[in-house]
């Protein structure tokens, strides 16, 4: 059974970066698709980045790409979310979550299992 834990999340100014960051426990990550996803106030969960052995790495809102990046540490067992110039529009939970079948997917449904989730506020 596999089990994710997020950490990293914080208060951050606009401009600023983070790190999130998914480690698992049980079974490699590398055997999944893993998706980050954000949910901000009163909005659904959202894809926003992945990482797979099939699909290489993807992002999803326009808004991200060429801010965030998605990296996988096979030794740790941990995915990292890297987010910079981060805006207002960036405020919300993120989750981590891992699909069997090892191909990205923007919907939530797909996915296997999910972490808890960490708070991310971009505020000044």
């Amino acid at each position: 059974q596999l089990r994710l834990v997020e950490s990293g999340g914080a208060l951050v100014q606009p401009g600023g970066s983070l790190r999130l960051s998914c480690a698992g426990s049980g079974v490699p990550l590398d055997q999944y698709a893993i998706t980050w996803f954000r949910q901000a106030p009163g909005k659904v969960r959202a894809a926003v980045s992945c990482i797979s052995d099939e699909d290489g790495t993807r992002h999803w809102p326009d808004s991200v790409k060429g801010r965030f990046e998605i990296s996988r540490d096979d030794t740790t067992n941990t995915v990292y979310l890297h987010m910079n110039s981060l805006r207002p529009d960036d405020t919300g939970v993120y989750y981590c979550a891992a699909r069997k079948i090892d191909l990205c997917s923007d919907d939530p449904d797909s996915y296997d299992y999910w972490g808890q989730g960490t708070q991310v506020t971009v505020s000044s």
